[in-house]
């Protein structure tokens, strides 16, 4: 896919990284992520607009750490370090870098004294930024000026005198910097000097003429619906394109949210005019799960059980049937970070979700693949998809089994969801639901005693969860009103059978992890 501009990120190993991207891409300029050994042959012909170097683990002076190579800053490209990247930067023009006095983790205050990078700050105001490093650059490279100082930093920021190499020492991309978008903004357009056409506009248009040459004038294409947010874009972008040449397959597991089935059938059915398959297979995955209680058993009946179902159900599809859709988003194609910093984004070859690939014989469409989940959300409105569908919370693919704690029953999955409906219906009538990333109630295996009339009653206890969070990786509890809570709980005592009692979670991840299983 062609875009007329485009910033470059190497990557360093930096636990920062996507968020770069994300940063860039909000500015509506386009971005990738690549690994920090492209050569410069490779630049050249991805033709940047901009390159920025993000930060990483490392010291310039640990063996075996990535540098890149001092060419690089002598292609007239405008250049951005941060963090490791400013300090790679000044070793490469041969400043020297030092261990600093105390390492420096945390929030900072930054004193600003001028450069481009910083074009609408005053010069000697004082800014909140998040530093996270242990070696600094003790002198300045010959010709670079300080554009920025910290009481621990005093070169925190650099401005080559006369090429277009810029340097911060600490993360503008994080939320703790919080007019770290100003200084994106300034590398972007005034020194850049990117346009914004990175737009769900422009991508669809462009993404549908991609589609249309790779399918070619006669193929069909089937989809593996989920009920989520990435294949349903994914699904509603390819039928865009090739209209009635898209098959549609639901796999009903059992395992769903209430109605979610209902939804999915008239919102791809009714609304876009999709052929849509749905299998019921609801009774062949319980009688499967039946007496599982470990997680990872679960995870694994659910998604053998899946590819196989799909399978069969695509078989019976007629037409010329050549490729199949899958909602991959880009950062499932960007590796792990590796320990070392070094070639941490490099492309999977091949990405595979679940299996399918290698169970039919179809060539692949991932059409979401250079997307982000809140810019996947962005198209999937442009594409007129219905706001509870593309602004729904993540859920699970092994769906409520894995928010049973133990094994898997009907009357369980029947509990769950008349509590989970509850919950999150409530969370909608108090205007909370967008404020939070994700929000589930979980169904814990123990029983405890409590009064509901004149009764005494031992039944189930729920747990409801709720997070915030930017992208999953890390997030916080949600804090509620002790109205809100009282209320919800108060329903769900009330017209849950089997249920007396209700606790909220209030575990941060780390040390927990969002999901209980």
């Amino acid at each position: 896919m062609i875009h007329h501009d485009r910033i470059l990120i190497l990557d360093y190993g930096s636990q920062f990284t996507q968020l770069i991207a994300r940063r860039v891409r909000e500015a509506h300029v386009y971005s990738e992520i690549h690994p920090a050994d492209r050569g410069l042959d490779w630049i050249r012909e991805w033709e940047p607009k901009g390159i920025i170097l993000s930060g990483g683990p490392n010291s310039v002076y640990d063996e075996g750490a990535p540098l890149a190579p001092p060419e690089l800053l002598e292609l007239g490209v405008p250049i951005l370090g941060l963090c490791y990247g400013m300090q790679m930067i000044a070793h490469l023009t041969g400043s020297k870098v030092v261990a600093a006095n105390r390492k420096e983790y945390g929030r900072a205050k930054v004193k600003v004294l001028g450069g481009r990078l910083f074009q609408g700050f005053s010069p000697g105001e004082e800014i909140q930024c998040w530093m996270s490093h242990g070696d600094h650059v003790d002198v300045l490279p010959p010709d670079y000026v300080a554009t920025a100082s910290s009481a621990n930093s005093p070169v925190a920021g650099i401005e080559h005198r006369t090429r277009p190499i810029f340097a911060v020492q600490f993360h503008p991309e994080v939320a703790h910097t919080p007019r770290g978008g100003e200084i994106i903004a300034n590398f972007l357009f005034e020194i850049c000097k990117c346009q914004p056409d990175w737009t769900a506009g422009h991508f669809i248009e462009s993404e549908m003429g991609k589609i249309l040459r790779e399918v070619g004038p006669t193929a069909r294409v089937i989809c593996g619906l989920s009920g989520g947010v990435d294949s349903a874009v994914a699904a509603a972008l390819v039928h865009r394109a090739l209209d009635n040449r898209l098959t549609c397959i639901f796999v009903d597991h059992g395992l769903l949210r209430l109605y979610e089935r209902e939804q999915v059938e008239h919102t791809f059915r009714r609304h876009l005019g999709i052929d849509l398959r749905v299998v019921d297979a609801s009774e062949r995955f319980l009688a499967r799960l039946a007496d599982v209680s470990d997680p990872e058993e679960k995870r694994r009946i659910i998604g053998h059980e899946f590819i196989e179902v799909f399978a069969e159900e695509a078989k019976k599809v007629g037409g010329n049937v050549e490729y199949l859709v899958q909602g991959t988003l880009y950062p499932d194609v960007i590796e792990s970070v590796s320990p070392k910093g070094g070639p941490s984004a490099t492309i999977k070859t091949h990405h595979n979700v679940g299996g399918l690939p290698e169970r039919l014989p179809f060539k692949l469409i991932e059409p979401l693949r250079e997307l982000f989940k809140d810019e996947v959300r962005q198209v999937g409105r442009e594409l007129g998809l219905p706001e509870e569908m593309v602004g729904r919370h993540p859920f699970p693919g092994p769906g409520l089994a894995i928010r049973i704690l133990g094994d898997v029953t009907k009357p369980m999955l029947d509990t769950l969801r008349q509590v989970d409906a509850i919950y999150i219906e409530e969370i909608r009538a108090a205007g909370l639901y967008d404020e939070i990333w994700q929000a589930f109630s979980v169904l814990l295996p123990i029983r405890s005693v409590g009064v509901q009339g004149d009764f005494r009653t031992y039944d189930q206890a729920v747990a409801l969860r709720a997070v915030t969070s930017r992208d999953g990786m890390t997030a916080d509890w949600f804090p509620f009103p002790p109205e809100v809570l009282a209320h919800i709980s108060n329903r769900i005592a009330n017209e849950v059978k089997g249920v007396n009692r209700v606790v909220y979670d209030v575990s941060s991840k780390p040390p927990a992890t969002i999901e209980w299983e």
